[in-house]
């Protein structure tokens, strides 16, 4: 298993249940390094002036974003921190869809949520309550100082989040020239002939165990010959230290949090005095209950530097 990405708390309505965030993903593609043929020592990054050629010290190098061709605005680290998201350790549920209304080009890189201590209630009633009305979570959630939309997916036994493009990074496809919805002139036989191919490729049960990436494996082979006949040079690599976990978020009752999440809504009942939890226990869930800071986008986005 991975190591833990950070540890929080998964936020729906005022309930705030304790997750632990896990990629789900990992990179199987080669890594490789520039070398000098000649005496195979590591090739350097050279800063230069692109108008002059001039070498450039790292002190005389700042970050410009081009708003204009070939006009540029510094940008300070001042700017950087000033319009960096709080780095909160919760997954704000904003939203309920039908999983069907996220288009495939909008998720991106999936990740696995995993309860904490006192955190088993909570999420199996999310993940059981997504399952029933085919729905998915959408919410925010800062992952190493970024800020992401995420869609929350009920996956067997567990709750998938999923991280989702924003609307201004999908390319429009208007411009393309597609055939209009329909057959288009083709023939029944053609279709039934193309159903019945379908259908003898078709498996009960999708396996993606079964398929391969044969060009990484065929130039791993290569490699491994030249591993063998000696063409190596010796490379110490750098290991990093681990990332120390952050605690996890406190569980409270989960009924009261659930009536009074849907009295704000103008759903519920008033709660009973018996069930009504704490005054101490209410300001503490509502100073735990972040604001919603999905950010506004510009409608064009202009090249940066």
């Amino acid at each position: 298993m991975p190591r833990v990405l950070w540890i929080g708390a998964r936020s729906f309505g005022l309930v705030h249940v304790p997750v632990s965030l896990y990629p789900a993903t990992r990179s199987e593609s080669l890594s490789f390094d520039m070398i000098d043929k000649r005496d195979f020592s590591p090739v350097g990054y050279k800063r230069y002036n692109k108008r002059t050629g001039e070498e450039i010290s790292r002190e005389n190098i700042v970050k410009g974003y081009e708003y204009e061709k070939g006009e540029y605005v510094v940008v300070s680290d001042e700017d950087f921190k000033q319009a960096n998201v709080e780095a909160t350790q919760t997954v704000d549920i904003v939203a309920f869809v039908d999983a069907a209304a996220v288009a495939p080009y909008y998720y991106d890189t999936p990740y696995y949520l995993e309860p904490g201590k006192r955190g088993e209630k909570g999420y199996s009633l999310l993940r059981e309550v997504l399952r029933k009305t085919g729905r998915v979570g959408i919410a925010n959630v800062v992952i190493r100082s970024k800020q992401h939309l995420a869609a929350l997916i009920p996956l067997e036994r567990m709750l998938l989040m999923n991280t989702l493009r924003f609307a201004h990074e999908i390319r429009p496809a208007s411009e393309l020239n597609l055939p209009e919805e329909g057959l288009n002139g083709l023939s029944e036989k053609e279709v039934a002939m193309a159903e019945r191919l379908v259908d003898d490729m078709t498996e009960k049960k999708w396996d993606p165990t079964q398929y391969k990436d044969t060009y990484t494996s065929d130039l791993m082979a290569q490699i491994e010959k030249k591993i063998q006949s000696g063409q190596t040079h010796a490379i110490t690599p750098v290991s990093g230290e681990d990332a120390e976990p952050r605690k996890g978020a406190e569980v409270i009752d989960l009924v009261s949090l659930l009536r009074r999440s849907l009295e704000k809504k103008g759903k519920g009942a008033e709660p009973a005095e018996e069930d009504a939890p704490p005054a101490k226990e209410q300001k503490r869930a509502a100073a735990r209950k972040p604001a919603s800071r999905l950010a506004k986008k510009a409608p064009a986005q202009r090249k940066r530097a």
